[in-house]
């Protein structure tokens, strides 16, 4: 399958490991390059980030997709890559890269506001408290574009507050749908297995975040032994958001002292 990816190379590459993002629901590998893959270039790492498929340039559906198709998908470019990549992963990414390492060797990995490997019951259910509406549709339409389907809807799910509205929309036109019977999965028909991950990990959230709660990030460091980082003043898409620049330097300071 033609997959989209968007690499580049650092002019003076001093590290060894390739980087390799993977994005979240509704994303693309645009979400990357915004500001990480430039970031991290320009500190001698090659990055690449990949459009899973059906989404943004990449070939194929998004409707009916499973957890492992995305998964194949982020080891077909993995396999592409010089030597084992260190991942990346933000939400969705951040549980395919959990998938990912059940039976991949990394030599280390980030997870970025991700998708717990217990399930994404307390999603649900915020949502159906906070936006039945919502809710309805995606059971009714059996797709998730309505949680993101309007600016506002995006912004609750997604952005932060004060994120300026230009840029919001920016954002927001780039949205895809996103497959329902994935969704599935992430409530339980393919949850994660921390036991099978012995990956050194790096486990970081958002104060703000809608999507996925500081508690939910918490809880995914307690079933890794770890303890998690949470970012003050910030939402979901923590790679976008006005911070974007301090979670980058913690990620690069973690894979330094990892040797990465």
């Amino acid at each position: 399958m033609r997959l989209e990816t968007i690499t580049r190379i650092p002019k003076n590459q001093t590290h060894k490991t390739p980087l390799l993002f993977v994005h979240g629901m509704w994303h693309g590998a645009w979400c990357w390059d915004e500001f990480f893959l430039p970031f991290f270039a320009d500190k001698g790492y090659h990055v690449t980030a990949l459009s899973l498929r059906g989404h943004a340039g990449s070939e194929g559906k998004i409707r009916g997709n499973k957890i492992a198709d995305y998964l194949s998908d982020v080891e077909q470019i993995a396999k592409t890559l010089p030597t084992p990549p260190a991942l990346i992963g933000h939400s969705m990414g951040g549980f395919l890269t959990q998938k990912y390492l059940e039976r991949n060797n990394a030599p280390a990995a980030v997870l970025l506001a991700s998708n717990p490997h217990f399930g994404l019951w307390p999603t649900f259910l915020r949502i159906a408290a906070q936006r039945p509406i919502t809710l309805f549709k995606v059971l009714t339409q059996l797709r998730l574009y309505p949680v993101v389907e309007t600016p506002e809807a995006a912004r609750w799910a997604l952005f932060s507050k004060d994120m300026p509205e230009e840029q919001a929309l920016k954002y927001h036109k780039k949205l895809n749908d996103e497959s329902f019977r994935m969704f599935l999965d992430l409530l339980g028909l393919n949850l994660a297995r921390p036991k099978k991950i012995k990956t050194p990990l790096l486990i970081l959230g958002a104060e703000f975040d809608n999507a996925i709660t500081a508690s939910q990030v918490h809880a995914t460091a307690h079933g890794y032994g770890l303890q998690a980082e949470i970012f003050p003043h910030m939402a979901h898409n923590m790679m976008v958001e006005a911070g974007w620049k301090s979670v980058a330097e913690r990620i690069l300071n973690w894979l330094n002292k990892k040797g990465v």
